[in-house]
């Protein structure tokens, strides 16, 4: 496990997005406006309902995010794929952060259940990502993981088996 801190305020998601953290041609966040978090509260290679590793994060919703206004006009709702995005880039940075080499992409996931809405009138969403398989070899780098989304406490997504993988090439 490489020596990070266990949470990371927006100046060290930013850190990330500039690929300024796990250093270049290695995991990154994307930038605002992409970028579905505002703070890491807990990161590990070893804690989660599994034992395989975990991220908890959050994000802040305001009225004013870029997608309200066009998802949808009059109808305000945040695209449940914005979320899912949002669980991908914390299974990617876990994978940074446990100082494994390489640049993320996401590979998939095997099944999305959408049981809420994020309107303008949240406040918080939490995000929780509990690692199933983290896998290192010589040839293959991923991290293998189950996500759950919470607007104020609610669960409103959740996700089995998602794929997020690092490649030097």
């Amino acid at each position: 496990m490489a020596d990070y801190p266990t949470s990371f305020d927006k100046e060290g998601l930013l850190k990330c997005a500039r690929g300024e953290l796990f250093g270049p041609g290695n995991a990154q966040l994307p930038a605002p406006p992409m970028l579905m978090m505002d703070r890491i509260t807990q990161v590990s290679g070893d804690g989660g309902k599994h034992g395989k590793g975990h991220v908890v994060a959050e994000f802040d919703i305001t009225p004013d995010l870029w997608f309200f206004d066009c998802h949808f006009p009059g109808n305000p709702i945040m695209p449940g794929c914005l979320g899912l995005d949002g669980l991908w880039q914390l299974t990617g940075f876990n994978l940074g952060w446990r100082g494994w080499q390489g640049r993320g992409y996401a590979l998939g996931v095997g099944e999305v259940k959408l049981k809420g809405m994020v309107r303008p009138d949240r406040k918080v969403l939490t995000y929780y990502v509990d690692f199933t398989k983290a896998i290192q070899t010589r040839r293959l780098t991923m991290g293998v993981a189950d996500g759950i989304v919470e607007a104020d406490g609610e669960v409103i997504y959740e996700v089995k088996d998602m794929k997020v993988a690092l490649s030097e090439s």
